[in-house]
């Protein structure tokens, strides 16, 4: 890690730096992320997003609405099909299975404009989880209009038999829940330049160390936001003896 000399950064430490043309101009800004150390050294405080542009000798810092985190990171793409730079900031909410906080800024008419808040998304997606008879589970999403059925009998039977009778019925409704994202990554997935958002959440059961698997949205830009191009949901394997 470095420490910025322009005074505008406070003595804050460099945590993330990458070069890329995000104006347009054709000459490569420098796009860092500064923050804070405390005492747990993986966490970062006072996280902000900073812009140096050499040839113009022009320096801005956008302030980001949670600044604090870890494993700030920066990601320099093609996001929007503007043909610049775009600016990924993902930072963990945690140590380990954790959420994140996601932001995506653009160069637009003349300005840096946030386009993905990570927070934002999570409040349009809506999802049921129901345990259902015969040891399924159905997972119902609002955006896009889905369903999707997981069977549990690739659980143990310690743990079928706490949630059915003998019989394959359900002792008492459950309900599951999904939970804010906990992975975002950049792809090209049609090889063309312009990457798309893939958005991983969990599918909590019962309670939420008891995981169904994971819900995967392929974010795409339609020119004004991004939204929902494919869904699928990750279900874990069972073991097998091969021998």
């Amino acid at each position: 890690m470095s420490r910025l000399t322009h005074a505008r950064t406070n003595g804050q430490t460099v945590i993330d730096k990458k070069r890329g043309d995000i104006t347009g101009d054709s000459f490569r800004e420098t796009v860092y992320l500064t923050g804070s150390m405390t005492e747990r050294s993986s966490y970062w405080e006072d996280i902000t997003l900073n812009i140096l542009n050499k040839k113009v000798d022009l320096y801005e810092g956008f302030s980001l609405k949670e600044t604090v985190g870890y494993n700030p990171r920066l990601f320099l793409e093609d996001f929007t099909g503007n043909q610049l730079d775009d600016i990924l900031v993902v930072i963990d909410t945690g140590e380990s299975e954790c959420t994140v906080n996601a932001y995506l800024f653009t160069f637009f008419e003349g300005e840096m404009r946030q386009v993905f808040d990570s927070e934002e998304y999570n409040a349009t997606t809506d999802y049921k989880i129901n345990y259902e008879d015969q040891y399924k589970v159905t997972i119902v999403s609002s955006v896009p209009q889905k369903k999707y059925t997981l069977d549990l009998m690739y659980k143990d039977k310690e743990y079928l038999t706490e949630i059915y009778d003998e019989n394959g019925i359900l002792k008492e409704a459950i309900e599951g829940w999904v939970e804010p994202i906990s992975g975002l990554y950049p792809i090209d997935f049609s090889g063309d330049g312009v990457y798309e958002l893939v958005a991983l959440q969990e599918i909590a059961g019962r309670y939420q160390a008891e995981a169904l698997g994971y819900v995967q949205n392929i974010l795409k830009w339609d020119g004004r936001e991004f939204v929902t191009e494919r869904q699928s949901v990750i279900i874990f394997g069972e073991k097998v003896d091969l021998k």
